[in-house]
């Protein structure tokens, strides 16, 4: 029998519709991703030539020179408008080893099936393809956490997405198959006037509370979570909040790729290294 979902997958793709009305005013955290994605695709010392946006909100991931890209998006505005395709990141419709390099940037944490995705996008690389992520994880929000903690502390309510640690992540990719995984961690920090700028960005960026079974912020959790918030400023008047942004890469196992030393086979003492 199916697990039910985390996530109300309906009320994801109408937040999504929402959001993308004025994205390009609330797009600061998924531009950090993509400016990481860039370095590190930048890094790689070799060429692409069909890439997959998986979550491609705007379409602003810019592909190396001579590449080919297609955009998937779970909204349908996001998908039109970069004259993509829609649907959900686990349910991948594409073909196995289609493209050489898939880029996902925002969308993971809002995932019900993670590592199902995972193994589909894994399943469409071809042999020693790319796959390069990035997502706000564990640690993120915190001073929001805190502050919905005081304002519903008599009877609080799950409002947050569960958060993905960076050492989960990269189990996460060895469990889906891909060869030599990594996963690293940046902090972006930002500071808000009060609470209604922070709820007005996380509604721009289609981030949002969608978990199945949310329950309605009554009026006077609301004004509670802003004293709470408030109480939180610095003395420039400013909340610090913060979003831990966990990038990934993994490749698409192939022979050629470096393989680690069989066990036993080192021919040094590490022993007599240290007492040197």
């Amino acid at each position: 029998m199916d697990n039910p979902d985390i996530f109300d997958r309906s009320v994801r793709r109408h937040r999504r519709d929402r959001a993308a009305l004025n994205y390009a005013a609330h797009d600061f955290v998924r531009a950090t991703m993509l400016d990481g994605i860039a370095e590190r695709l930048h890094a790689v010392t070799r060429n692409f030539t069909d890439i997959l946006d998986i979550g491609c909100f705007d379409g602003a991931f810019v592909p190396p020179p001579g590449a080919r890209v297609a955009r998937y998006d779970a909204g349908f505005a996001f998908a039109h408008g970069a004259r993509g395709v829609q649907g959900d990141e686990d349910r991948l419709p594409f073909g196995d080893a289609t493209f050489d390099c898939v880029i996902c940037a925002g969308v993971l944490d809002q995932v019900n099936d993670l590592p199902g995705a995972l193994t589909l996008i894994r399943r469409i690389l071809r042999p020693d393809g790319l796959f390069l992520g990035a997502f706000v994880g564990a640690g993120s929000l915190s001073t929001l956490r805190t502050t919905l903690r005081a304002a519903e502390s008599e009877r609080p309510v799950a409002r947050l997405h569960p958060q993905i640690e960076v050492r989960s992540a990269g189990d996460l990719l060895m469990r889906a198959g891909f060869a030599l995984p990594v996963a690293d961690v940046e902090t972006l920090n930002v500071g808000y006037r009060d609470i209604g700028r922070l709820l007005g960005d996380l509604r721009g960026m289609a981030a949002t509370n969608v978990l199945a079974g949310r329950r309605p912020m009554t009026k006077a959790t609301l004004t509670a979570l802003a004293d709470a918030f408030a109480a939180a400023a610095d003395d420039r008047g400013r909340t610090q909040e913060k979003f831990e942004i966990v990038f990934l890469t993994g490749w698409s196992p192939d022979a050629s790729q470096p393989k680690p030393a069989r066990r036993g086979s080192g021919t040094a003492s590490l022993i007599d290294a240290l007492k040197r």
